[in-house]
Order: C-alpha cells, then sequence, then structure tokens
C-alpha cells in the first residue's frame, strides 16, 4: 500500500511549514506544501494528490473560488478538500457544507491532534 498525499495549501509560508511538519512527523502520508493558490491548483491537477488542506482566507485567490475550480474540473473534483480557516461561525461552517468540502480545521489547530483530526475527516 502506497503512502497517502496531502497537499497543503496555505498562503502564510510559515503555518504551511508547520502542517507539514506535523503531517511528516506524525504519519506515513507525502506532503506538498504551497503559499499559492496558483501553484496549488496546479499541483492538484499534477499530483492529483489523495487530500487537500486549504486555507480559506488568501489574498490572490481565496479557498472556496479555488475549491470551486477544483470542483469544475473533472482531474481534481474528487480529491476531498478540507478547509482551514478561523472563520468558524455557523453561517461560515454552513456555506463551508453546503459547498461540499469534507470538513473543516479550525485555526489555531493543535499541531499534535492535527493527524487524528483529518483521518476522522477522511475516514482514513
Amino acid at each position: 500500500m502506497t503512502a497517502k498525499s496531502i497537499l497543503v495549501i496555505d498562503d502564510e509560508a510559515d503555518l504551511g511549514f508547520l502542517i507539514s511538519t506535523c503531517l511528516e512527523e506524525f504519519s506515513v502520508w507525502q506532503v506538498l506544501t504551497t503559499d499559492s493558490a496558483h501553484q496549488g491548483l496546479k499541483l492538484a491537477q499534477t499530483e492529483k494528490p489523495d487530500a487537500i488542506l486549504l486555507d480559506v482566507m488568501m489574498p490572490e485567490i481565496d479557498g472556496i473560488t479555488l475549491f470551486g475550480y477544483l470542483q469544475n474540473n473533472p482531474n481534481t473534483q474528487k480529491i476531498p478538500v478540507i478547509f482551514m480557516t478561523a472563520k468558524v461561525q455557523n453561517s461560515d461552517l454552513e456555506l463551508y457544507k453546503s459547498l461540499g468540502v469534507k470538513g473543516v480545521i479550525t485555526k489555531p489547530f493543535n499541531p499534535f491532534t492535527l493527524v487524528k483530526r483529518i483521518t476522522e475527516i477522511l475516514q482514513w
């Protein structure tokens, strides 16, 4: 069985590094990280990761718009996406759910339970 791969798209490079370090340290997953929404879209299409952790609030293309691009592309629409965000009002959560994301991880998150949380959301 090959290791699962996760693409992390977060405009804060330091946070992306922290997330990838947590995932690599506490799992056997392969992790790709980018701080660019455009690069994230390209990586999703070329690498076809098993899942995507996607920051909602990014400057060039926000996570909701990027999720729409992923959903409209036959090559990426089946990749499960988990939003990572500090915006967790009920109305936000209802919107995210209605879009079809697999789940939401709240920022700030606990680095020691991040892998467990992703595993639960994706049922891996």
